[in-house]
């Protein structure tokens, strides 16, 4: 019996060592989705969710889809809204508002405020049953905006010409390529205008305000907590055993029910996951949006 060829055994070696490598990683795959798969089915008790809204807001259906979960589970007895959001679009803040309603329409909902709760994080705010939020916690800031850059002196001191066909005077305009027609910022302003006043009469509706009030409080100033307080834009002072004491009380939501952290449920995003595509797409988002590049209007703190 001839003796093997010794680089023939090295490299058989290596692909059992290989083999051996990728069946330990299967295994560790499957057991993990396995125990994801159990965890999530098995049942949690009763306990208070706490949900975090941060950041700039966009639209985002994940986040939406989670929260109608939320308000669907029998295993919770209520949700502690965190917030701390300079704001975000308008369509996306809508969105948010939303998707919080069909939360409190099932089951009691607080909002605790951070160091900001603005324009659109305000909107996410007054979703809520009771809104709380810190002495210097800055909030308010009801408005919209819309800016774009204007570089048509740039262009013209390199020397540049940008050439225009459009299917009528107002297509893609503002342009940031020459100066805004008188009618181009009038079409602007009906959009501004539209949108101030869905939000001031949302302000209105959710904090139980005459229409005159909340537009005097809707002048685009932010406020702090205290000064909320005594605007009734929000209930109270505090932080979130304020609002455990608050479902108490209110709404009789024992306070030994344990908190439990409610992460977005997002679709698998390859191997960097809920870290990788969806969390670019919402910085994208905001980078456009902070740059003015794209017809988005903002409901956030400037």
């Amino acid at each position: 019996m001839s003796e093997l060829d010794p680089d023939a055994v090295i490299e058989r070696r290596r692909l059992r060592r290989r083999l051996g490598f990728w069946r330990i990683v299967a295994i560790v795959a499957v057991l993990a989705a396995v125990g994801a798969a159990v965890w999530r089915a098995a049942p949690t008790g009763p306990y208070v969710a706490r949900f975090d809204v941060t950041g700039a807001i966009f639209d985002d259906p994940e986040r939406d889809a989670t929260l109608r979960e939320l308000a669907r589970d029998e295993d919770v007895r209520a949700v502690i809204l965190r917030i701390n959001s300079p704001g975000g679009s308008v369509a996306g803040s809508e969105a948010l508002h939303e998707a919080l309603r069909a939360v409190s329409e099932a089951k009691p909902l607080v909002a605790v405020l951070g160091e900001v709760a603005a324009s659109g994080g305000y909107i996410a705010a007054i979703a809520a049953d009771h809104v709380i939020a810190r002495g210097g916690t800055v909030t308010g800031s009801i408005g919209v905006i819309a800016e774009f850059p204007n570089v048509e002196g740039l262009l013209d001191t390199l020397g540049v010409d940008v050439a225009r066909v459009a299917s009528a005077p107002l297509k893609a305009e503002p342009s940031p390529f020459r100066e805004p027609s008188a009618a181009a910022l009038a079409a602007q302003r009906s959009l501004i205008e539209d949108s101030y006043d869905w939000f001031l009469s949302l302000v209105a509706a959710r904090r139980g305000l005459a229409p005159e009030d909340a537009r005097r409080l809707g002048d685009g100033r932010v406020f702090t907590g205290r000064q909320a307080v005594a605007e009734g834009l929000i209930d109270a002072i505090g932080g979130e055993p304020a609002a455990r004491d608050w479902l108490e009380s209110a709404r009789d939501v024992p306070r030994a029910l344990p908190v439990r952290g409610v992460e977005i449920e997002r679709e698998d995003e390859g191997l960097l996951g809920p870290l990788g595509g969806a969390t670019l797409r919402l910085r994208l988002r905001k980078a456009a949006a902070e740059l003015g590049a794209g017809p988005a209007l903002m409901a956030i703190l400037r």
